[in-house]
């Protein structure tokens, strides 16, 4: 029998970065009330699960990870579900997982230690949940770092929520409308990172481009870059993940241009290309605009590298609507995309259009889709032979042979790697030559001296 182990605690974080970003504000939180991160679960007085509700594949992830808790829960530990699930789906989670103790939702992360003082309280009801009415996400970070750390990278969140109405989307029901941080919390993460020798700063939110717009600050992300660059001149890369089609403007595209520090890398999540889709998807439709400023980024920053994010299955997408989205991928061919299948959300206003396209057909497209990209990808790649590249070095295969690292084209865990034969220093940025080139990854040597 597992010891029994007081004021411990073993967290889960699912879903996106921008959850692991609150995971690790609650375990701050937890760890200021004397509480002792555990490294298995066995070992913890409270498990706590930080769970995704984006997406029925996520809320899946979740109850089955919250049932294995459960099923092996002795009876002096705590099982505290929080995050996004929570918000519109507790019904379900009670339902399906017998033996939770606490609720709490994505907005109150920063409670989290008056859900654990709820559990422990003599109830009738069971679990202590904790949900005070509001209509937003709580704005008193109560001192935390907003950051995640990841080996020489570390994630900063500069706003929670969305002021979008995309149809398809449940985070503007979840996360409430999109409230910025202030620039002088944001940068005082930023040197936090830089103390610790953080090599990498990426600025997240539902919306980065929208930065500001609640604050009242014109061009939001372009004052809060210039900011950032002024306070931490010696962390060599800032990445921007999440920007909207429309708000990549040239004050942006200049100032990636003329500032190293910021890297040539563009996230933007188009979701489709027929303005058709689009349109019912309520998303910006103007494809031909889209174009236009992606080819302006081109000129001005040759070797930039563009993702971009796209949905197939939508509801009223027939074969042509989805032929233009193949031409559009193949004219303007993105270093790196990533698809999903539609997901039927109920609640969203989407729902009234209903999932009238069949599973077999969506992955049927979803395959073809990436089969283009892998064939645009791999050319992509071919374009690095022979060049050098700065390498973030993140780790090492199992045999000790080759380091694997990122270069400024790629993003943590959804884009490409670089294999770097020999050993490299971990989260050190290294020069590699680059001298062969596969789908997704590239492959070179640590550059002499």
């Amino acid at each position: 029998m597992t010891k029994r182990t007081k004021n411990t605690f073993h967290l889960i974080s699912l879903g996106c970065a921008k959850n692991l970003v609150d995971s690790e504000s609650m375990a701050q939180l937890l760890d200021r009330q004397g509480l002792v991160s555990a490294p298995v679960p066995d070992e913890a007085e409270y498990l706590i699960v930080n769970t995704c509700g984006f997406l029925k594949a996520a809320r899946e992830e979740a109850i089955m990870v919250l049932t294995d808790l459960a099923s092996e829960k002795l009876p002096w530990q705590k099982l505290v579900v929080a995050g996004c699930m929570t918000e519109l789906h507790r019904k379900d989670i009670l339902e399906s997982v017998p033996g939770i103790d606490g609720l709490l939702g994505t907005r109150r992360w920063m409670d989290i230690m008056d859900v654990i003082r709820g559990t422990n309280q003599k109830r009738k009801e069971l679990p202590y949940a904790h949900f005070p009415p509001s209509a937003s996400i709580e704005q008193d970070e109560k001192g935390t770092l907003r950051a995640a750390i990841q080996g020489g990278s570390a994630y900063i969140k500069i706003a929670d929520g969305c002021r979008r109405a995309c149809a398809y989307c449940m985070i503007p029901l979840i996360k409430g409308s999109h409230i910025s941080r202030p620039i002088k919390d944001i940068i005082e993460d930023a040197k936090a990172l830089q103390d610790q020798g953080i090599k990498e700063i990426i600025l997240i939110s539902q919306d980065t481009t929208d930065y500001g717009h609640d604050l009242d600050i014109q061009d939001g992300l372009l004052t809060l870059l210039e900011s950032i660059l002024e306070a931490v001149p010696h962390i060599p890369w800032i990445r921007l993940m999440y920007t909207f089609p429309g708000y990549v403007r040239e004050p942006l595209i200049n100032l990636m241009e003329s500032e190293p520090q910021i890297l040539p890398y563009l996230d933007l999540p188009l979701q489709h290309a027929d303005p058709q889709i689009l349109k019912s998807m309520r998303r910006p439709s103007n494809i031909l605009g889209v174009r236009k400023t992606l080819s302006k980024i081109r000129a001005k920053i040759p070797d930039v590298a563009l993702r971009t994010t796209f949905i197939v299955g939508y509801p009223g997408e027939d074969e042509t609507s989805f032929q233009k989205l193949i031409n559009f991928v193949q004219a303007v061919r993105f270093d790196h995309l990533g698809a999903f299948s539609y997901s039927f959300e109920p609640n969203t206003p989407a729902e009234a259009l209903g999932d009238p396209i069949s599973e077999h057909k969506k992955i049927e497209r979803l395959e073809k889709l990436m089969q283009v990209q892998a064939e645009i990808s791999l050319e992509r790649n071919q374009k690095f032979i022979g060049k050098q590249l700065d390498v973030l070095v993140e780790g090492v295969d199992e045999d000790n042979q080759i380091s694997i690292g990122r270069s400024y084209r790629d993003a943590p865990e959804i884009d490409g790697l670089v294999m770097i034969e020999g050993l490299a220093p971990l989260g050190e940025l290294v020069q590699v030559q680059i001298h062969s080139a596969i789908t997704h990854d590239l492959v070179g040597t640590l550059a002499s001296p």
